[in-house]
């Protein structure tokens, strides 16, 4: 079966204080999917400029959902920053959806693209709190829910 590929854009939403885990520059994040990502042979993974988005991620769709990629990108996420975070540990989430309308003439090409992903990676000291702040249950409300997906790393 030949490969169907899919495309994710990520983003890094830091809402957390220095004192917990320091900021990552744009090239230190994308660095953490490029390297987690690596030994998954069917994920392609690169840093890309775009003012909001930071990482692409091209998945072949017969293998992989999209929420199993969020997932994969979220583990990478913990496994580089959860180890080296002071106490209490901060919550990651990976907030997905499906862009569902047509780009605007002249985007950059390196915007998302109509049916492409676009996740919100972040770390924050509350999620309920952080999820409360974005008005997420509304924002999915009239949302189908295949086009959308939340993954969390609650750490204790």
């Amino acid at each position: 079966m030949a490969a169907d590929w899919g495309r994710m854009l990520l983003s890094h939403n830091f809402n957390l204080s220095e004192d917990v885990l320091p900021t990552l520059s744009r090239a230190e994040f994308a660095q953490i999917f490029s390297k987690g990502l690596l030994p998954q042979d069917d994920l392609r993974c690169q840093a890309i400029e775009n003012p909001h988005w930071v990482v692409e991620v091209v998945f072949d769709k017969n293998l992989r959902s999209p929420l199993e990629v969020g997932q994969l990108c979220l583990n990478c996420l913990a496994a580089a920053r959860l180890s080296k975070a002071s106490l209490p540990k901060p919550h990651l989430l990976a907030l997905g959806g499906a862009k569902s309308t047509p780009v605007k003439p002249g985007s950059s090409p390196t915007s998302l693209q109509e049916g492409e992903w676009g996740v919100d990676v972040v770390e924050t000291p509350d999620a309920e709190a952080f999820l409360q702040g974005i008005n997420w249950e509304a924002t999915i409300a009239n949302r189908e829910p295949h086009t959308i997906f939340k993954v969390e790393i609650r750490s204790e």
